[in-house]
């Protein structure tokens, strides 16, 4: 039977405008300096293009968007808030430099970079390719109905080829999840990977992006389950504490780890599920992942045999549950 695929893949010339502006700010810099990485062919040519506009007040005023420490999904959003190609937008942010879109139309116009798209087009028609070809008949919202019910937001993935270059940026917009994401990056200098040299880590990415938005959502709406669950403590690591200090924040990024080591074990193999649990646990401290797949696998056999009708009334008794399971698995 033909699996019905739910992801959308797509580019933005929106999305590629903030990207390259993007490029030619202190962010590359930074990023390298985090985490040093090899950087997409495109991602070099952009900035040694743009490298001449570096002082136009559009970049300029990106940089101080920086330097306040706005959300990276802020740049991103405002990028989809504005048309394609006269860059006009209804209503602009507070945070926003006046007349920010103008300046950007101004930039996109200046420097050429209609004629550096069209002289890289090969480049972003092969990123879209090999995204397609890796989400080819991947189903998720079958997976997420258990813990959101039926999901009407379109999930939508965005192959990115520029920057940022290291991380994802996720958001909801007009009733779309967008996943804009790089390539995986390979070690040291080496250039990342094509979106489809490894499937299995593209949809483990897209899929915790997709869950993170759903899930900080669902516990905004459900925030009478939420304190009664948050009365009992998560039994985790003092590392994973201190980079998630709320319960809200541990709980999500148990379950966004927990459902993706799930979905690597039903639609892709069991080694592939040891070795990204093996990974979260040693680089990112989550010790009590193992305890938090358990839980959730015993919450999904009850649901689909009618205990539960939704996840908010297993919720509240996820915490003691995790306890018992990390104590279990850490025999």
């Amino acid at each position: 039977m033909t699996i019905q695929q739910d992801v959308t893949i797509q580019l933005s010339d929106q999305i590629r405008l903030i990207s390259a502006v993007l490029s030619i700010t202190d962010w590359p810099q930074k990023a390298q300096e985090r985490q040093p990485h090899g950087t997409h062919a495109h991602a070099r040519a952009t900035r040694k293009f743009l490298e001449p506009m570096k002082a136009h007040p559009a970049v300029q005023g990106m940089q101080h968007i920086l330097d306040q420490g706005a959300p990276m999904e802020a740049l991103f959003d405002f990028a989809l808030r504005m048309t394609w190609p006269g860059l006009e937008i209804e209503q602009m942010p507070t945070w926003a430099p006046l007349g920010w879109n103008a300046l950007l139309r101004d930039f996109y116009s200046q420097s050429g970079l209609e004629k550096l798209w069209k002289n890289e087009e090969f480049q972003w028609q092969a990123a879209l390719a090999q995204a397609e070809r890796a989400f080819r008949e991947v189903s998720y919202k079958p997976t997420l109905k258990p813990f959101f019910g039926e999901v009407q937001q379109e999930l939508v993935f965005v192959p990115n080829i520029t920057y940022p270059s290291e991380s994802e940026v996720t958001l909801l917009f007009d009733n779309r999840i967008i996943c804009i994401s790089p390539p995986r990056l390979a070690w040291g200098d080496s250039p990342p990977w094509p979106f489809d040299e490894d499937p299995a880590y593209i949809r483990r990415v897209a899929l915790s992006q997709y869950c993170k938005i759903l899930m900080i959502d669902y516990l905004r709406h459900h925030a009478e389950k939420v304190a009664q669950a948050s009365e009992t403590p998560l039994p985790v690591s003092d590392q994973f504490r201190a980079r998630y200090p709320t319960w809200q924040e541990q709980f999500t990024n148990l379950y966004i780890g927990a459902i993706s080591a799930i979905y690597l074990e039903e639609r892709v193999s069991k080694s592939e599920a040891n070795a990204y649990v093996l990974m979260e646990r040693k680089a990112a401290g989550k010790t009590t992942l193992p305890g938090m797949i358990s839980v959730l696998k015993r919450y999904l056999n009850d649901y689909n045999s009618g205990r539960y009708k939704e996840f908010g009334d297993f919720l509240p008794l996820l915490p003691k549950q995790l306890k018992v399971a990390a104590k279990i698995v850490g025999l």
